[in-house]
């Protein structure tokens, strides 16, 4: 019964048009942050969609270089500042704090959202491991993984969320290793799933698609307990390219199919459109040459190098058990009868 409850809950707070989001901005203007920033529109999308009983924690980062500039901030909620890997230890010291207080009489009962967004090194990074113990108890936390494939508070340097081959301020191309970042982009929503079995909501989100994204930050805190949304946030700075063409590289990371779009689901893997359509085939992923050749940080790629990427992607769809998701694949063995 209690299943039951929280799932129309969690359906009659689906906003089906845009026209249905709220009005009211709890993260406004005033910040500093690039023109063309999409980590901005998440932090906007995040604000809006929890709403005025909320409480946000920000790890060291971009965000919090360009939202908290001495005596200003563009936070109209609570906001509390962490150090770069301690934002899933103050999700959960917050979250713990609220629930004793409220147990003690000492504030009201009443849902308050607690909210941590942290960077590429403060959460799959150094802040992995604060992380993985939120989502290890039973308290109501939501922590956003904001993802621009760089370090970028400290002038684009290179980390584990960097795609393959991607030049940074400190990795370089040069004339003896053309390819600096040799290893694949690392996928955390698989890591937190696999690696926490009673988490009930993870999600990948993307601020090109904002209904999509609203929803998902509202079924979060809305399913409860610990959660997580990881969204790839296209930087004007760090992937070099015109702020006006934010949202065209968003799109184009999801239908090419580099950026799956899906939710996990009590268990259940959920794919939103277009991935939906890609992984059922009944759309065409488009090549990742028109991805890879509008951002300057590709711009040393060979001919060999976008056949590598296009092929590292084909084998997320057409090799991996869950495709697009999770990096594994089942090796059909034959019983013999003797």
């Amino acid at each position: 019964m209690v299943e039951k409850e929280r799932e129309e809950r969690a359906y009659k707070t689906i906003i089906k048009t845009i026209k249905d989001a709220p009005l009211e901005e709890f993260y406004t203007s005033g910040h500093r942050t690039c023109q063309g920033c999409e980590s901005a529109l998440l932090m906007r999308f995040l604000a809006k969609s929890a709403g005025p009983r909320t409480i946000v924690i920000g790890a060291t980062g971009c965000m919090y270089v360009a939202n908290t500039t001495y005596y200003t901030t563009s936070w109209v909620v609570p906001w509390v500042h962490t150090q770069l890997g301690g934002s899933g230890a103050a999700a959960l010291g917050t979250a713990a704090a609220l629930k004793a207080l409220m147990r003690k009489g000492k504030i009201k009962q009443e849902p308050i959202n607690v909210i941590a967004f942290c960077g590429d090194l403060g959460c799959a990074d150094m802040g992995l491991s604060g992380v993985s113990n939120a989502m290890t108890y039973d308290y109501n936390l939501l922590i956003i993984l904001y993802d621009n494939e760089s370090s970028a508070n400290t002038d684009i340097q290179e980390t584990s969320m960097t795609p393959y081959g991607a030049q940074t301020t400190f990795s370089r191309p040069g004339k003896v290793r053309r390819i600096m970042k040799r290893r694949w982009k690392k996928s955390v929503v698989p890591m937190i799933i696999a690696g926490h079995r009673t988490i009930k909501y993870a999600a990948t989100m993307n601020p090109a698609y904002p209904l999509d994204g609203l929803n998902k930050i509202r079924k979060a805190l809305e399913i409860g307990g610990p959660t997580f949304i990881h969204s790839l946030d296209p930087c004007p700075k760090g992937w070099d390219y015109d702020p006006q063409f934010s949202h065209e590289l968003g799109v184009l990371a999801v239908e090419t199919g580099i950026w799956p779009l899906y939710e996990y689901i009590e268990g259940k893997i959920v794919y939103d459109e277009p991935t939906k359509s890609i992984v059922e085939g009944r759309t065409k992923r488009k090549p990742v040459r028109e991805f890879l050749e509008k951002q300057g940080r590709f711009s040393h790629f060979t001919e060999e190098d976008v056949e590598y990427f296009q092929r590292m992607v084909d084998e997320m769809y057409e090799d991996w058990e869950i495709p697009g998701v999770m990096p594994i694949k089942s090796l059909n063995v034959k019983i013999d009868d003797n």
